[in-house]
């Protein structure tokens, strides 16, 4: 077993890549330990990686060193491909408010960070780390490791200390984020099962859902009139999917379908429009055409063929060229009315009436090849990867520091990712990856990463943790993490009356904090904070890696 003990001289690469993998099997066992329901998760990986670089032959570091930017490059990646659609969504209606305050956390824990730093004589490379570990910000700490690495003259043991500082301070952030979540609780005397049914109460007041009725063709201007040329429907948004003459069977409503008094038609919209369209045509019927015998059939549709993204209902005519009528179109497990305007992307389910004969034809058109959803499409992923990384290493100058600040091998590929998951396709290039595949190389990445830094922090941890400095670096994290978010929490419940369930989320996203959101959701019962934590998630991420690289360049000596 000689040769085995020799790798880290005969192959240093080989030596590891296995303890890569023993670190992160043992750091992911050690994650999925939970008490009271809250755990460490993929952060297990560091601290496996801590213990292990402490007792483990030296590892080799350029090896290290592109695990860990590799590592943390697919985390951010994924993450932003997942949140691009719902976070410009969510800007549009609350994010903008949830974003300020959050923005408030990041500048005020970054002062915070700097002047403890100058009071208490920590090192700026620990003061940076303190403030990485503080906001449990792991895209943070690579930028100022980034960062600190262009400045000359930087020896290896203070490039170190930000990995250092961080790995003490981490575990005790998280634990100080769920005490200042169950703190305002108390404060304000909170009944979380009210909280979360006011919510659902608000949020359906917002959110109109679609609904169908059945309607009777009394308005004798309509008599004669084609389905198609009916004046108030595409001014209230409706969809007309199915019709009925008073002798004849059900069928699908085409543009084309003649109406005349007596007839029922299937019609499909908000409440509201729907009203506004039955003053119109006649009233609703008792009677379900969903329950009628007849030639047609309704069909899910996934939309797959390249040739259909990124058309809208209008270009594609699916009533003229296959015969069918579209009902609705459902996108991530929301239903939007089917407007000639609407553009399909991929995987929407498209909803049709029609024939056996036209159902084949719109499934030719738009693919339905289900099995494909499951399918990662490589060359768009790469593209993206290194789209971000020209994005990320593109100096940027900014007045009054010394060197240009770059977004980083973390907040370029964020860019990017967010705006390929809002756009979904480039031409033929589907930007879409199965969620679980996703979560995959999400995890993959952050635990290679953690285990990386482990690695290169592990033989001096243990001296720093119990050590004066050490103690500094927990008291200074602990400041960082409590004032920011205990002001910004009393100011947004008592003076903005936010409902708890979105401050938790606000609070999880402005650090983020995964066993933060999984501590709010346990305790909620409920998925609500996961909207306003996505709302905050990516621009808190892209601040923090900015103000990791200004504190860097600025103050460190």
């Amino acid at each position: 077993m000689a040769w085995l003990f020799q790798l880290h001289e005969t192959q240093p690469v080989a030596q590891a890549i296995g303890v890569l993998a023993l670190v992160c099997v043992a750091g992911i066992a050690v994650g999925n330990i939970k008490i009271r329901g809250i755990g460490l998760g993929t952060a297990g990986v560091l601290f496996a990686g801590l213990v292990t670089g402490h007792f483990s032959r030296p590892i080799d570091h350029p090896t290290l060193d592109f695990v860990k930017e590799f590592g943390l490059l697919l985390f951010v990646f994924t993450i932003g491909l997942q949140l691009g659609p719902g976070f410009f969504a969510t800007l549009r209606r609350d994010g903008l408010r949830l974003n300020a305050i959050a923005t408030l956390v990041v500048l005020a824990g970054s002062a915070l960070a700097v002047l403890l730093g100058s009071w208490m004589g920590l090192d700026a490379g620990a003061t940076l780390g303190v403030l990485s570990g503080a906001t449990t910000n792991t895209p943070s700490l690579g930028a100022a490791q980034q960062a600190l690495a262009s400045v000359p003259g930087v020896s290896d043991e203070r490039l170190a200390l930000p990995a250092l500082a961080y790995a003490v301070t981490y575990p005790v952030a998280i634990v100080a984020i769920i005490g200042i979540l169950l703190a305002i609780k108390s404060i304000f005397r909170i009944d979380v099962v009210r909280e979360v049914e006011a919510l659902t109460r608000e949020r359906q007041r917002t959110v109109d859902k679609l609904e169908a009725r059945t309607l009777v063709i009394e308005n004798p201007s309509l008599s004669g009139t084609t389905v198609g040329s009916i004046p108030s429907r595409a001014e209230n948004r409706v969809v007309v999917s199915r019709h009925r003459s008073a002798k004849g069977p059900v069928r699908a409503a085409l543009g084309g379908t003649r109406l005349e008094v007596g007839d029922l038609v299937v019609v499909v919209g908000t409440p509201a429009r729907l009203d506004r369209f039955q003053r119109v045509v006649g009233p609703q019927s008792r009677e379900s055409l969903h329950d009628t015998t007849g030639p047609n059939d309704e069909r899910e549709i996934v939309v797959t063929r390249g040739e259909a993204l990124g058309k809208t209902l209008h270009e594609l005519s699916l009533d003229t060229s296959c015969g069918v009528a579209v009902s609705r179109v459902t996108r991530s497990d929301v239903a939007l009315p089917a407007v000639p305007e609407l553009a399909l992307e991929f995987g929407d389910v498209v909803q049709v009436v029609g024939d056996a004969e036209s159902m084949e034809r719109a499934e030719a058109l738009l693919g339905n090849a289900v099995r494909s959803l499951g399918d990662t499409r490589f060359v768009p992923l790469f593209l993206g990867i290194a789209i971000g990384v020209v994005i990320g290493t593109m100096p940027i100058v900014l007045p009054g520091l010394p060197q240009a600040v770059k977004l980083g091998l973390a907040g370029g590929p964020l860019v990017v990712a967010l705006m390929l998951g809002r756009v979904g396709r480039i031409g033929r290039l589907v930007f879409y990856m199965p969620v679980a595949t996703n979560l995959a190389f999400r995890q993959f990445g952050i635990a290679l990463f953690f285990a990386a830094v482990g690695l290169a922090a592990g033989p001096t941890f243990f001296g720093a943790v119990f050590s004066l400095a050490g103690l500094r670096w927990i008291a200074a994290g602990v400041c960082i993490t409590v004032v920011p978010l205990f002001l910004a929490g009393i100011f947004a419940r008592a003076a903005m009356h936010l409902n708890y369930a979105v401050l938790g989320g606000l609070i999880a996203g402005s650090m983020t904090d995964p066993p933060a959101l999984t501590f709010i959701n346990g305790l909620l019962r409920s998925d609500a904070p996961m909207l306003s934590y996505v709302a905050v998630y990516p621009f808190t991420t892209l601040l923090r890696i900015l103000a990791a690289q200004v504190l860097a360049l600025a103050f460190f000596r």
